[in-house]
């Protein structure tokens, strides 16, 4: 199943969580920090949204990094996706 976002929606999925610290120390998964850093998997087409006209900046493949609550979380074939609008991005990572 794939997901095609509406409007100014974006889909995205968060990066694995290190299992190593630099030093070598292997971390439990409770001691994971997740990083708030997401690839970009599909984009909506932008348009009209709340009566503005909005041209999507992001685009498929694209490393950014949102809000810690922003979006909301779905389940796609056992994969934790978010899917959040293009101003919950705050930046994206070159």
């Amino acid at each position: 199943m794939t997901l095609r976002p509406l409007a100014d929606r974006v889909v995205i999925k968060q990066f694995k969580a290190e299992e190593k610290t630099k030093s070598g120390i292997i971390l439990t998964s409770a001691a994971q920090e997740k990083p708030q850093v997401f690839e970009v998997l599909e984009v909506g087409p932008g348009g009209v949204v709340d009566g503005k006209d909005v041209v999507m900046t992001v685009k498929k493949g694209d490393k950014v990094i949102t809000g810690e609550y922003s979006g909301t979380k779905v389940k796609v074939d056992g994969e934790e996706l978010v899917i959040v609008r293009q101003n919950d991005i705050l930046a994206v990572v070159e």
